[in-house]
C-alpha cells in the first residue's frame, strides 16, 4: 500500500544524490585507471634507478586492478542500500524480530545487530574477491581459508559481544533521556570510541595475530634513542606476525597514555635497514608529537556529535522512515536509516578529510626529517612502494579526493628538499 508519505521529496532526493554519489567514484575510477596505464611503460624520473620497470608494471596492474572491483563494489552496495530502504528489506526485518521479542527494546537490538551481522556477509564475495582474487593474484596473500574462516567467526564473536550492550545502552538512552538524548548517545560513543583505543593493541588484536617484544637489541636501542630525544613514553617496541595473512610490510603506532606501543610488521624489518626503521618510527612520532591524532579523533567526535543532533530532529519526524521504505518509525529504525543513508549524504566531506590527512603527513615527513635521516626516510618510503605495488602515477584529481597519503612523487621531492638542505 502506498502511504501517504511515498512520495516525500526526501523518497525522490535519495536516490538522485545516491545516482550522483556513484557517479562520482565512478568517473573518478575511470580517470585514475586511465592515467595509471597510460603511464605504466616508463618509471617516473624521480624513482629511475630505484624502481624496477617490472615493479613499476606491477603497481600500475594492482591499481587499476583494485579500481575495477572498487567500482562494482560500489555498484553493488548502491544496490542494497536500495533494497534495504526502499526495497523493504528494513521493513521485512523490523517485523520479523518483532515477532520474536514483545520488547521494543529486545527487539530492536536484535534489529540492529541482525543488520550489521547480514551487512557482513553480504559484503563477503567482494572481501573474497580482494583477498583470494588480487591480492593473491599479485602475491601478496598468505591467507590461508582455515585462517580466512578463523578471523571471520572471531570478528563475528567480537560483534557480539561488544555490540550487544553498546547498542543496549544506546536504544535505552533513546527512550529515557528525552529530547536531548542524542547528546547521551554521542558522550557513549565517544567513550566507547576512546575505550577502544586503549582496549585494541592490549586485548583485541593479541587475539587475532601473536605480538612478541622487538628482539634486536642494536635497533631496540637505536629506536629507544629516538624516544628519549624525542621525550615519548611507550609501553614497548613490538613485531607482529603480519606475514601470517600479507606479504605487506607497515608499522604504526596505537593505544594512548601508558599504554601506547609501536608495532612493526615483521616482513617490514626484513626490508628496511636499521637507520630506515628509525626514520620510519620518527615519522610516526611525528603524528603524537603534533597531535595530529588527536585532532582527528577530535574531528571524528565533533562530525558524530553534529550527526546525532540531525538525527535527534529526523528521528522525531515520520516522513524520514516512509519517505525512506520504513513503515513504522522507532529509535532503532533511525539509527539504521541513519547508519546506511548517512554516508551518502557525507560523501562529498571525502577530499576535505583526505586533504587534512595529507597535510599531516607531510607535516610528520618534516618532523622524521629534523629528528632522523630524511635520505633513510626516502629509502624507506622508496622501498615501501615498491613492495607494497603503490602507484607511483596515480591520477591528480583521483589522489586529491581520495588519497590520505601525498602522492608518491610529491612526498619524495619535499623530503629531498631536506636532504639537499642539510
Amino acid at each position: 500500500m502506498i502511504t501517504p508519505y511515498a512520495m516525500h521529496p526526501f523518497t525522490l532526493l535519495s536516490p538522485a544524490l545516491l545516482a550522483a554519489v556513484l557517479a562520482t567514484p565512478w568517473r573518478l575510477a575511470r580517470r585514475q585507471i586511465a592515467h595509471v596505464r597510460a603511464r605504466r611503460e616508463r618509471v617516473p624520473p624521480a624513482f629511475e634507478g630505484e624502481i624496477p620497470l617490472a615493479a613499476h608494471r606491477k603497481a600500475a596492474d594492482y591499481t587499476v586492478a583494485r579500481a575495477r572491483l572498487g567500482r562494482w563494489d560500489d555498484l553493488y552496495g548502491a544496490a542494497l542500500l536500495l533494497a534495504w530502504t526502499l526495497g523493504g528489506g528494513l521493513a521485512a526485518l523490523d517485523r520479523a524480530w518483532r515477532a520474536v521479542f514483545a520488547t521494543e527494546l529486545y527487539a530492536g537490538t536484535a534489529f540492529l545487530l541482525s543488520l550489521l551481522l547480514i551487512g557482513g556477509l553480504l559484503e563477503l564475495p567482494f572481501t573474497l574477491a580482494r583477498t583470494f582474487g588480487i591480492e593473491r593474484r599479485f602475491g601478496f596473500n598468505r591467507t590461508t581459508p582455515a585462517l580466512f574462516v578463523s578471523d571471520l567467526l572471531k570478528q563475528t564473536l567480537l560483534a557480539l559481544v561488544i555490540g550487544t550492550p553498546l547498542i543496549l545502552a544506546a536504544l535505552a538512552l533513546m527512550q529515557a533521556a528525552g529530547a536531548f538524548w542524542w547528546l547521551y548517545v554521542w558522550l557513549l560513543w565517544s567513550g566507547f570510541s576512546l575505550l577502544m583505543v586503549w582496549a585494541y593493541p592490549t586485548l583485541i588484536a593479541p587475539l587475532f595475530n601473536r605480538f612478541q617484544p622487538l628482539t634486536r637489541e642494536d635497533l631496540r636501542r637505536r629506536l629507544e634513542d629516538l624516544l628519549a630525544r624525542t621525550g615519548f613514553r611507550s609501553e614497548g617496541i613490538y613485531v607482529v606476525d603480519s606475514s601470517r595473512r600479507t606479504t605487506h610490510g607497515n608499522a604504526y603506532f596505537t593505544g594512548f597514555g601508558r599504554a601506547k606501543r609501536i608495532v612493526f610488521f615483521d616482513n617490514l624489518l626484513e626490508t628496511l635497514a636499521e637507520p630506515e626503521v628509525e626514520a620510519v618510527v620518527a615519522h610516526e612520532l611525528g603524528h603524537f608529537k603534533l597531535r595530529h591524532i588527536a585532532k582527528r579523533m577530535g574531528l571524528m567526535l565533533g562530525l558524530s556529535l553534529a550527526a546525532l543532533a540531525l538525527l535527534g530532529w529526523l528521528a522525531g519526524e515520520p516522513w524520514f522512515y516512509h519517505a525512506l521504505g520504513v513503515p513504522r518509525p522507532s529509535n532503532h529504525a533511525a539509527l539504521a536509516l541513519f547508519l546506511l543513508v548517512g554516508p551518502v549524504f557525507g560523501f562529498f566531506l571525502t577530499p576535505l578529510l583526505a586533504r587534512g590527512s595529507r597535510r599531516h603527513e607531510h607535516e610528520a615527513d618534516d618532523f622524521a626529517a629534523a629528528q632522523s635521516d630524511a635520505g633513510a626516510l626516502v629509502r624507506a618510503l622508496v622501498k615501501l612502494y615498491r613492495d607494497n605495488a603503490a602507484t607511483l602515477t596515480p591520477d591528480p584529481l583521483h589522489s586529491a579526493f581520495y588519497d590520505s597519503h601525498p602522492p608518491a612523487p610529491a612526498r619524495i621531492a619535499r623530503l629531498r628538499r631536506h636532504v639537499e638542505a642539510t
